[in-house]
């Protein structure tokens, strides 16, 4: 399930699937959950949405892991691999990657700067004619309810959201068509991160049939094209999950609530167009500042294994910092509740509810004196 998605043990996704497919042959079969159909046909401008190695084979194979407890599949849907080192140097576990995090996030981070991976950071204003930043944010909102009809994975969310972004950069579409973008992208991010993707009629079904199964698959089918079928990028979820673990200090902040706050704040940063022209490290870094600053206002935010483990000094984040804790304070975009709503649930212990103090002390933006351990 989504909202299981920060506190349980990570499964890789090979190994959900193979409970996925051991339960379907199961024939009794859950009820179909009701679904909220939508038509965004006509989207408003409103006045206080966001502005515009090599193996070595003579290696022998390493021990056999023990045995562990299988996961019901309800909580295995959206279980990735979690990279951070977060096990014991003597754990031998494969799916924890310690050994190898490291690499693998340098990698990530050379992904998501490469310029045909990322959005133009003023496409509004250069390219789309009849679509607005308002329009963006609230298809955004929308999607958000979307994700929690279908117990879609927030990652799906997050992909969903980049694709849109970077098919705007360059087509220009009206704004009847947006909402079709959003589905198809959607649909796409399904595919790619889902167990069980909604099909296309899913996402017909949720517009209210405001667009044919054809329409869809055609959308669908120039989104790829345009990727060229290149839809495995970092997004701000992927360094937010490995930041968040990092910052907690050994049950200072408490575990589940820093999570749960680091991705209230990350999903909100999706609503801002201005958080467009940021690398998606950068907003998930400046997201767990934001949400230490706001569990502990008295303390620094930042030390120096945070500024190891980013790559960022806090100055770098200073203006992203600013965004978020804006939207945070529902400074922007104050009518758009669906993400402040899914983070009032107490499965994501109510931390839509936490409110920082309205300014962040000048000296957090320099360099603390002493780093904490």
């Amino acid at each position: 399930m989504a909202d299981k998605e920060n506190g349980a043990p990570r499964l890789t996704r090979a190994a959900a699937k193979r409970v996925a497919s051991a339960q379907a042959a199961d024939p009794v079969a859950p009820p179909p959950a009701k679904k909220k159909r939508v038509a965004l046909s006509e989207l408003p401008t409103l006045s206080n949405a966001v502005p515009r190695a090599a193996v070595d084979p003579t290696t022998p194979p390493p021990s056999k892991p023990k045995s562990k407890p299988k996961k019901k599949v309800e909580e295995a849907d959206d279980e990735k691999v979690d990279l951070v080192e977060v096990a014991a140097p003597s754990d031998d576990d494969p799916q924890m990657c310690a050994h190898c995090a490291s690499d693998i996030y340098q990698y990530l981070n050379s992904m998501e700067a490469d310029a045909k991976r990322r959005p133009s950071p003023n496409y509004m204003e250069t390219v789309q004619s009849d679509v607005t930043a308002n329009m963006r944010a609230i298809l955004v909102d929308w999607l958000v309810e979307v994700a929690e009809e279908y117990k879609l994975v927030s990652d799906t969310l997050f992909l969903t959201v980049s694709y849109i972004d970077r098919f705007l950069s360059f087509n220009a579409i009206n704004r009847h068509r947006l909402q079709l973008l959003g589905v198809s992208s959607m649909l796409i991010a399904s595919k790619y991160e889902e167990i069980s993707p909604p099909n296309a009629e899913d996402f017909c079904y949720i517009t209210d049939n405001t667009y044919t199964k054809q329409e869809v698959v055609k959308m669908e089918s120039d989104i790829l094209k345009f990727l060229k079928f290149e839809m495995g990028n970092p997004t701000i979820k992927t360094f937010v999950r490995r930041f968040t673990q990092v910052g907690q200090e050994d049950g200072k902040y408490p575990n589940l609530q820093l999570e749960y706050l680091g991705s209230y704040l990350a999903e909100l940063s999706l609503l801002d167009y201005g958080c467009v022209k940021f690398l998606p490290s950068v907003v998930a870094a400046a997201a767990v500042f934001v949400a230490r600053f706001t569990i502990d206002p008295k303390s620094h935010p930042w030390n120096k294994k945070l500024e190891e483990c980013t790559g960022y000094k806090v100055s770098d984040l200073k203006y992203c910092i600013c965004a978020i804790l804006d939207l945070q304070l529902s400074k922007k975009a104050a009518s758009l509740v669906a993400i402040r709503d899914k983070y009032k649930q107490h499965r994501f212990e109510c931390v839509s509810s936490l409110v920082p103090p309205s300014e962040i002390p000048a000296t957090y933006f320099d360099e603390p004196k002493e780093y904490l351990p």
